[in-house]
C-alpha cells in the first residue's frame, strides 16, 4: 500500500540540473582525473535548499520483511519497480528515508512550529517549541582567519576531522554537544536532553536521529540570521566514533548538508547491518543497540536477524549522494567493522555512479595508525580538497576509493542487483523562495554550560563499557568542577586478569593494576563544567570499573 504524506511540494533544481551535467565515472577503486566539464558540473552539486526535497513523496505503508541475506537493490521501489531516470531518485530516496526512520533510527520530525536563535562570531543559540513544548541548547563558533560569511563545519562532540585544518581552509568550526540534545546513558524509556524535552521521555526515536534534529534547528538559524557571519548553504559535520555514528545520520538525513565527514564510525554507523555479524571481533549490533539508545527502539527486532531489515547502511551512503561524502574508517580496530564499512560505501558508491555523480564521494581506510580517532595525515588531503570542493566551491578534486587490504569488502558478495543506467529526467523548479526571516539579536558571548559541572573544583570521570567475551572497550568522559581545569589524570583499577591493549585520545601509564590516564596536548584544558573524553580497549573483564579524576 502506498499512501501519500500530504506534505508541501519543495523542489530544489539545483542538484537535478548538476546531476543531469554530471558524467557517469569509471571503476573507483582508483583515483581518477576529471575534465573539465566534470569540473564544472561538480561545482554545480550543492546542497539542497530544503532539509528534505522529498517531503511531498508518497512514503510505503506496511511492507514485507522477508529475510535476504543480500543487500537490498537501492534502486527498486517498495512496488517491486526499479527506477530508470535520475529525477526518480527523489522519491526512491524518500521511501528509502522512511524506511530508515521506521526500523532503525526512529523518527526525525519535521521543522517544528517555531525556531529562532542567535548567531555570532562565538556562539549560536537554538529555542525550538513544537506541540506546546519548548527547550533550547547552544553551540561555540570558531572562526577561520579572513573576512567573512564562511562556511562552516559542525563537529560533534569535540571529535572529528582536523579542526586547524578545517579552519586553514577557510571554514569555521560550529563546536556541538550532541548530549545536550539526546543524552547518553538514560534508558529507552526515559531519554533526556533538548529533543525528548519536546517529544517526550519515552519518544521511540534514538539518539542519532535527535542529533541529527539538533543539527538541522542549528541550520535553520543560520538561514534566518541572513548569512552575514556563517553561510546556511555551505554546511558539514564530522564526528569520530559514536559521533561518527551522529555526523552519518545528520548528513544522511538533511539535505541541506554539502558536505558529510564520518569517521570510524563502527556499528550503528557506516558499516551493513548485515555484514557485521559474520565480522571477526566487530560490535555485534545488540551490543550497539544496548551500549546507548542510539538507533531507534524498533532496531531490537533485528539485532539478531538484520537480514529481515528492508534497508542496510549502503542505502543511507546513498541518501546523501549527490552531496559531498568523506568516510574515513580504521581497519585496525576490530570493534570498528571497517570490512563492513568498506561495503556500505561501495554499494552507495553505486548510487552515486547512477546519478552521475561518482566523483562526490570519498572512502579512505588505508591508514598507517591505528589509534582510534587520531588526526592522520592520509585523510589531510582529501580533507581539504573536499572543503574546497563542496563548501568554499574551488576545486573540482574527484574523490577515489582507498581500501585497506587488512579490511576489505567486496560488494560481489552482497549483491544480486546490478546498477542501472538511468536517464536525464525533467527538472522542476523551486515553488517556494528561501527563507530570509529578519536579524536576530546579538547573542551572550558564553553559551552556558550543556550539562551541570561537578560540585566543587578540580574534575570527575564517568564511564560506559562494551563488554563482550574475553574484552571490552571503555569510554571515559573527564569533567571540569566549578573551576577551570589545566592538565588532569585518570586513575583506573583493573581487576585481576584485565590488561589495557589500546587507547586513543590520552596518554597512559601501565596496562594492568591501577592505570593512570593523562590529558594529551589538545583537551587538557578545560574549562569550568566543559568535558572531553577517551577510551581505552582492554582484554578480561571491564565490569564495575570505577575511574577517579584528579586535576593539575
Amino acid at each position: 500500500m502506498i499512501i501519500s504524506s500530504g506534505r508541501s511540494r519543495i523542489r530544489s533544481s539545483v542538484v537535478l540540473l548538476a546531476v543531469a551535467a554530471l558524467a557517469v565515472t569509471g571503476a573507483v577503486t582508483v583515483v581518477t582525473q576529471t575534465t573539465t566539464a566534470q569540473a564544472a558540473a561538480d561545482n554545480l552539486v550543492a546542497a539542497a535548499a530544503v532539509e528534505d526535497e522529498g517531503a511531498d513523496c508518497p512514503v510505503p505503508g506496511a511492507v514485507s520483511l522477508t529475510a535476504n541475506s543480500r543487500l537490498p537493490d537501492p534502486f527498486r521501489k517498495v512496488n517491486g519497480t526499479r527506477i530508470s531516470a535520475k529525477s526518480e531518485w527523489r522519491c526512491r530516496r524518500a521511501e528509502i528515508k522512511e524506511l530508515a526512520e521506521r526500523y532503525v533510527y526512529g523518527d526525525k520530525p519535521r521543522k517544528p512550529a517555531s525556531v529562532t536563535g542567535t548567531v555570532s562570531s562565538t556562539s549560536i543559540t537554538v529555542n525550538v517549541t513544537d506541540n506546546g513544548r519548548s527547550s533550547s541548547f547552544s553551540a561555540g563558533v570558531q572562526l577561520p582567519s579572513g573576512s567573512g560569511p564562511f562556511p562552516a563545519v559542525v563537529v560533534l562532540g569535540g571529535l572529528g576531522a582536523d579542526t586547524a585544518t578545517i579552519r586553514a581552509a577557510g571554514a569555521a568550526i560550529i563546536s556541538y554537544d550532541p548530549l545536550a540534545v539526546g543524552r547518553e546513558g538514560t534508558p529507552r524509556n526515559n531519554k533526556q536532553g533538548a529533543f525528548y524535552s519536546v517529544y517526550g521521555a519515552s519518544s521511540s526515536t534514538g539518539l542519532l536521529a535527535a542529533w541529527a534534529w539538533g543539527v538541522s534547528r542549528i541550520i535553520d538559524v543560520l538561514e534566518q540570521s541572513g548569512g552575514n557571519i556563517l553561510r546556511a548553504d555551505a554546511t558539514g559535520v564530522t564526528g569520530c566514533s559514536r559521533y561518527g555514528k551522529g555526523a552519518f545520520a545528520v548528513g544522511v538525513f538533511d539535505q541541506r548538508i554539502a558536505l558529510t565527514m564520518p569517521i570510524e564510525s563502527g556499528s550503528a554507523g557506516a558499516p551493513i547491518f548485515r555484514g557485521i555479524a559474520g565480522e571477526s571481533g566487530a560490535q555485534p549490533l545488540s551490543s550497539a543497540y544496548g551500549e546507548q539508545p542510539w538507533l531507534g527502539d524498533a532496531f531490537s527486532s533485528f539485532t539478531g536477524n538484520p537480514n529481515t531489515l528492508p534497508v542496510d547502511t549502503h542505502e543511507m551512503v546513498a541518501m546523501v549522494a549527490p552531496r559531498g561524502l568523506f568516510i574515513m574508517e580504521n581497519p585496525h580496530i576490530d570493534w570498528l567493522a571497517a570490512r563492513s564499512g568498506s561495503v556500505a560505501a561501495l554499494g552507495g558508491a553505486e548510487v552515486y555512479k547512477a546519478l552521475g555523480a561518482g566523483e562526490n564521494i570519498t572512502y579512505w581506510s588505508d591508514v598507517q595508525d591505528g589509534t582510534h580517532c587520531a588526526s592522520r595525515t592520509e585523510w589531510r588531503t582529501p580533507l581539504q580538497q573536499n572543503i574546497q570542493k563542496f563548501l568554499l566551491k574551488t576545486g573540482n578534486a574527484p574523490g577515489a576509493i582507498r581500501i585497506s587490504s587488512r579490511k576489505a569488502g567486496n560488494l560481489a558478495d552482497w549483491r544480486d542487483w546490478q546498477t542501472p543506467t538511468l536517464s536525464d529526467g525533467p527538472t522542476t523548479p523551486p515553488t517556494t523562495p528561501p527563507n530570509t526571516p529578519p536579524p536576530t539579536t546579538p547573542p551572550p558571548t558564553t553559551p552556558p554550560p550543556t550539562t551541570p559541572p561537578p560540585t566543587g573544583g578540580g574534575c570527575s570521570a564517568s564511564m560506559s563499557i562494551n563488554q563482550w567475551t574475553g574484552g571490552f572497550v571503555a569510554t571515559v568522559r573527564v569533567t571540569a568542577g566549578s573551576s577551570p581545569v589545566n592538565g588532569w589524570t585518570v586513575s583506573v583499577p583493573l581487576p585481576s586478569g584485565a590488561s589495557v591493549t589500546n587507547a586513543w585520545n590520552v596518554n597512559r601509564s601501565g596496562n594492568t593494576g591501577t592505570v593512570q590516564f593523562t590529558n594529551v596536548s589538545y583537551n587538557g584544558s578545560l574549562a569550568a563544567g566543559q568535558s572531553t573524553e577517551f577510551g581505552f580497549q582492554g582484554t578480561g573483564t571491564g565490569a564495575g570499573l570505577t575511574p577517579t579524576c584528579s586535576s593539575g
